[in-house]
């Protein structure tokens, strides 16, 4: 009788203890898994917060840029409607220095090499004044600008040249000085040599002017980690 009692008071220990067991590990999973997941929710929630304050950014951005494209327009306006352009030209007129101001940028600063265009427009400057010319020189750096076309962020490039003129009279060589200054391309002088008399002078100028690659403007996309 006393050994059917004990048994069953281990028996009833045993189940007890299985069933402690059972709590402490569904416990233990519950435990775990509410952990688990209260780490997703939080990271998801920090994440949400990251992506709203760059949506927030970009929307503060726009703003700006929509406001200064608005001032940008007046500028612009008031820039190309000047009478006269800043060059001294005609902004209506057809002249060598006329056109209005956002035309002679794009001119003086061409958005690609092309040294033959130069040449042509360094004769043309020789030739209006009568000047007899000897040769244009340069170097034609054509295939290794051809790739130069666009960047974000683009600089102006040299184009060096040279060019000779002979029988110029003094007053001619001062004249061809001021055109060179005046021209819609900006051209800078380097060396100036003079020989001769000063009614048959023979003139040889280095200078350089530029070319400047178009700006690319770039659309990107932004990932929120």
């Amino acid at each position: 009788m006393a050994d059917r009692e004990i048994l069953t008071k281990r028996v009833a220990i045993s189940k007890a203890n299985a069933q402690i067991v059972g709590v402490v590990g569904v416990a233990s999973f519950v435990t775990v898994f509410c952990l688990v997941a209260a780490h997703a929710i939080w990271s998801q929630i920090g994440y949400q917060s990251r992506v709203t304050s760059a949506k927030e950014k970009a929307h503060q951005q726009l703003v700006k840029n929509i406001s200064a494209y608005d001032n940008l327009t007046t500028s612009y306006k008031a820039f190309v409607g000047t009478p006269n352009n800043v060059i001294g030209g005609l902004s209506a007129g057809s002249g060598d220095n006329d056109g209005d101001n956002a035309k002679i940028v794009l001119d003086a600063l061409p958005p690609s090499y092309d040294f033959p265009a130069l040449t042509t427009s360094i004769e043309k400057i020789l030739t209006d004044r009568s000047l007899k010319i000897t040769n244009i020189t340069g170097t034609d750096d054509q295939l290794n600008q051809q790739k130069n076309t666009s960047s974000s962020s683009p600089q102006a490039v040299n184009m060096p040249f040279s060019f000779t003129v002979s029988n110029a009279s003094y007053s001619s060589v001062g004249q061809l000085i001021t055109a060179l200054e005046h021209s819609i391309r900006p051209i800078q002088i380097d060396t100036i040599e003079l020989s001769g008399g000063a009614n048959d002078m023979t003139l040889t100028v280095t200078a350089h002017t530029y070319y400047q690659p178009g700006k690319s403007v770039n659309i990107t996309k932004q990932v929120v980690k």
